[in-house]
């Protein structure tokens, strides 16, 4: 396994192994059922090009209120649980005793895309963000702390992990594309990224 250090950004290359991301796979399939993916807009009314849902005590939602954590989805239900396989990357990975309160679930299909932003709607920022690939391969930018400037570019392949946290914890960054059909791993293609975060 190979292990990355872009701008304080730890890219851990492969880490989750291909027989273990089928079962990740199949561990998302009752959340997905529990709670549908959906579209969501920014505050300006704009179509975001991911679809979305979430894991855990509460969810990332984007609307005409703004960007924000929810108890429920849009459609009124709790957000189901976190699939233990994924909270066991998260402790693998970070070593933390506590556990993410949201897992955010990213579906991007052919076209898809991510503008540059912060992770900054959580309530403690000395806590890291982690996000798990699956799927397609996507083109990760990282930025800086402040817009514009220069970046830096990698792409992330199924089952890499990425830890944002400590300095880099608000730096920009963003999904420029996907290579559609890169992967096996969803029957349909696309990219599922998984973003664990510490909300309260």
């Amino acid at each position: 396994m190979v292990r990355l250090n872009i701008r304080g950004f730890e890219i851990h290359k492969c880490f989750v192994p291909s027989e273990e991301q089928v079962l990740l796979v199949e561990a998302l399939r009752p959340v997905l059922k529990a709670a549908p993916l959906f579209s969501p807009t920014t505050a300006s009314g704009k179509n975001m090009s991911v679809r979305m849902t979430s894991a855990g005590s509460c969810g990332w939602v984007s609307d005409k209120n703004g960007y924000r954590y929810e108890p429920r989805h849009p459609k009124g239900r709790a957000w189901p649980p976190i699939p233990g396989e994924i909270l066991q990357i998260w402790s693998d990975v970070t070593g933390l005793e506590r556990e993410p309160d949201s897992c955010l679930v990213n579906y991007y299909g052919e076209g898809a895309r991510m503008g540059m932003h912060q992770d900054r709607d959580e309530a403690d920022f000395s806590w890291p963000v982690l996000s798990v690939s699956l799927g397609d391969d996507g083109l990760f930018r990282i930025g800086n702390t402040e817009r514009g400037g220069k970046t830096e570019s990698v792409w992330l392949s199924s089952g890499d992990v990425v830890v944002m946290g400590g300095p880099a914890r608000l730096t920009y960054h963003g999904l420029d594309r996907i290579r559609f059909g890169s992967s096996r791993l969803l029957p349909k293609g696309g990219r599922l990224n998984l973003t664990l975060r510490c909300v309260t």
